[in-house]
């Protein structure tokens, strides 16, 4: 089951379609989330239309929903991270392929309770960190950089199974110590004064192939007329927010995301454009691809290496950039 978030019709909005019958395209993203504003941006930005298409994109209704709408045919792409195939792939499941770069980076941050100008990962040791329950990525990502400062996890208590709802919850009443999670409630507890920011875990974590665009096979093999065209419109949204103003880049998404205010939003881009969250081209890179599979490997989450070939194809960015 999935809800609907936004519907774009190049009619409604005036644009002049590339074909005379605009293809129905059906996406699927797991949260409702400026981090996924380059697909916002090119259904909003009119890039999609441009390319003759009409989108639809929805949001799943539970963690890795995203899965079960392509396996059982309600869209035909989603808006997901590799570690949805990597885990279906450990377990033998069906493949799942991704073809189009969206973040280059993790787009979570830490929060503390009290201000720590001086804050190190050591500072983690011995207290509660209220993680981000809706996706495993984002903890495995903070067990990574944790290893890297040379921090055991299990030395953090980490609460991982509260809602985001109830995280805030929790953390304002002065629960926890820490809190890992996405703009809008990052900026939202900083401006009320009771969060602290204290790392961009974009940062922490580097460069890695974090969110892309995934289908299954048969749409890959059969709906190349439907995905070429979806390339070349993420391309063209790309290039438009990387020279585009960050104002520019908070107006357009607005219609999103209406509950969120104006100061807010041009917060959260800000801190995403600064650390070049969102991918600048669609193509995924091997490299990106292999600093995921390391941290999964290193979490546990699988337990074998997998193929940058087997999950990944390149040649729908390379037959829709050829040229361009």
């Amino acid at each position: 089951m999935v809800s609907r978030w936004l519907y774009y019709s190049s009619d409604a909005l005036g644009w002049v379609a590339a074909v005379t019958r605009p293809q129905h395209l059906r996406l699927v993203a797991p949260f409702h989330s400026i981090f996924y504003s380059p697909v916002v941006i090119a259904l909003l930005g009119g890039h999609l239309a441009a390319e003759g298409l009409e989108p639809t994109l929805t949001v799943a209704e539970h963690a890795g929903g995203t899965v079960n709408a392509l396996l059982e045919g309600g869209a035909d792409v989603a808006v997901s991270g590799l570690i949805r195939s990597f885990d279906l792939a450990d377990r033998g499941g069906p493949r799942l392929i991704h073809f189009a770069a969206i973040n280059d980076r993790n787009g979570f941050f830490l929060l503390s309770r009290a201000p720590r100008p001086g804050f190190a990962w050591s500072d983690l040791v011995g207290r509660t960190v209220l993680s981000f329950s809706g996706a495993p990525t984002p903890w495995l990502c903070m067990q990574a950089v944790l290893r890297r400062h040379g921090i055991d996890p299990a030395r953090v208590n980490f609460v991982r199974h509260l809602t985001t709802s109830e995280a805030v919850a929790t953390f304002r009443a002065g629960h926890a110590d820490f809190l890992e999670h996405g703009p809008p409630v990052v900026d939202e507890l900083v401006r009320d004064g009771i969060g602290h920011l204290v790392a961009s875990m974009g940062t922490a974590t580097g460069p890695l192939a974090f969110t892309s665009c995934m289908t299954t096979p048969e749409v890959l093999l059969h709906r190349r007329e439907l995905l070429l065209p979806l390339v070349r419109g993420l391309a063209r949204a790309q290039r438009w927010i990387r020279d585009a103003r960050i104002e520019e880049i908070a107006d357009v998404i607005a219609p999103a995301f209406p509950e969120i205010t104006a100061e807010i939003r041009l917060r959260a881009v800000e801190r995403y454009v600064h650390q070049s969250t969102w991918a600048s081209h669609p193509a995924l890179t091997r490299e990106g691809f292999e600093a995921l599979q390391e941290i999964l490997l290193a979490g546990g989450f699988i337990a074998q290496r997998h193929r940058f070939e087997d999950l990944v194809d390149t040649s729908l960015v390379e037959q829709a950039m050829e040229g361009r």
